[in-house]
């Protein structure tokens, strides 16, 4: 582990009993301080997998959570210094985590995965992708391109959320929006394939899906909350339009 500082895992997981032994069993392959698997609404054996092949701190909620809010719960219980998140749907190498704690551990405040090399060209871009990169570029962080912390895996500093709030875990882009008007320090270092190996569902299939809805939703409230703190027009000024003169003609009348 390329760090001194105590590090946690945190899986968020639902009906995942297909892959969790292999996505535990990567996370075993690194001295983690914590593992926190999230199991909620399952109706499969996640729960007895994970309890069978692991010694994580494991929590249950009978009820559907969704996988943000199981990850807030997870950072809220953890002990750690370095949090990395991660989803239970397809197992990530060990060798491929280490590159989001490393960044931590050399002062990236939130380390993103970089998923600029999987994804298509723009005009195929699907409404999640093209929020993500709007919401970045509002921010003046074209850098960023379309990464975002509503894609795993991705680290953070515990500073950093006890610097936002656990509470914002819960929704990842007000989450980033947060981050980036504090001036903290974001990077995406490293880059695992989630777009290919995104597990297809019934609820995230198609044009319009109810995952795509959510995630846009979430998108449009961080940008509401990007407003409240750069105005309406965000990080795009009206350099044309001479509104004083409509203003002073009204006074005038």
């Amino acid at each position: 582990m390329p760090t001194n500082r105590s590090v946690a895992a945190i899986v968020s997981v639902m009906n995942e009993e297909a892959t969790i032994v292999s996505v535990l069993e990567q996370l075993q392959r690194l001295p983690l301080n914590e593992i926190i698997v999230v199991v909620n609404g399952s109706r499969d054996r996640t729960l007895e997998k994970a309890r069978q092949h692991s010694q994580a701190m494991i929590v249950y909620y009978p009820d559907p959570l969704g996988h943000d809010v199981g990850r807030a719960i997870g950072a809220k219980l953890s002990h750690s210094d370095i949090l990395l998140f991660l989803d239970g749907d397809f197992a990530v190498r060990a060798e491929d985590l280490v590159p989001f704690i490393h960044a931590v551990d050399q002062g990236t405040d939130i380390a993103l995965n970089n998923i600029t090399p999987y994804l298509p060209s723009f005009s195929h871009w699907d409404s999640v992708t093209i929020m993500k990169r709007f919401l970045n570029l509002s921010l003046n962080r074209s850098d960023l391109h379309a990464n975002s912390m509503t894609a795993v895996p991705h680290a953070m500093s515990r500073a950093v959320v006890e610097q936002i709030g656990y509470s914002e875990l819960m929704v990842p882009p007000k989450a980033q929006v947060r981050a980036i008007m504090a001036g903290l320090r974001i990077a995406a270092p490293a880059s695992v394939n989630v777009v290919s190996k995104n597990k297809m569902r019934k609820n995230n299939r198609g044009m319009d899906n109810p995952v795509a809805r959510m995630i846009v939703g979430d998108h449009v409230e961080a940008v509401e909350l990007a407003m409240q703190h750069t105005g309406n027009r965000l990080n795009f000024p009206d350099k044309v339009r001479k509104r004083q003169y409509t203003r002073r003609e009204a006074a005038c009348r």
